[in-house]
């Protein structure tokens, strides 16, 4: 298994460095390849969020059957319209839950007042559910996910109204 936290912090060691590029292969067979400038190669490919729109990674291997692709851009808002609410995005990929276990209460609603640390939602990776906790004080807008949807790195979970 490969931790994403690894894999991010790998992009941000290439991005500040005169390094192209890193390629770890691990015990199981999955490898992986950081690179500035990626070359054509199979498995699947992420492109990295952040300052460097050049820098991708590359997964093989038996458990690189899972593939990324943007956002879909039908569902973004007029800038004016949202420029207001602050987003709460996803901070790796992997598939949402908005209750901590199926059937439960969501941890937020539309309306509900949120404080700054305050956990909104599980996003499951590699068998790990991570609590993703809110950067911001105010009352939650928007819900921008559905549960158990697959979500990107990077992707507006929830929408959340400082001065509401």
């Amino acid at each position: 298994m490969i931790d994403l936290r690894y894999v991010k912090k790998l992009i941000e060691m290439i991005d500040d460095s005169s390094v192209d590029s890193i390629e770890i292969t691990t015990e199981k067979g999955v490898k992986i390849r950081v690179a500035k400038n990626p070359a054509a190669r199979p498995g699947f490919s992420i492109a990295a969020p952040g300052p460097a729109p050049y820098a991708h990674v590359h997964a093989e291997g038996p458990r690189a059957a899972v593939s990324a692709s943007p956002a879909d851009a039908a569902t973004e808002r007029p800038k004016a319209a949202a420029s207001a609410l602050l987003e709460v995005k996803s901070p790796m990929v992997g598939t949402f839950y908005g209750a901590p276990e199926p059937g439960a209460k969501p941890y937020v609603s539309v309306g509900d007042r949120v404080t700054k640390g305050q956990t909104l939602c599980i996003i499951e990776a590699m068998k790990i559910m991570n609590e993703i906790e809110s950067e911001y004080a105010g009352v939650v807008r928007e819900t921008l996910t559905l549960d158990a949807q697959p979500v990107e790195y990077g992707q507006a979970l929830f929408r959340i109204d400082p001065n509401g």
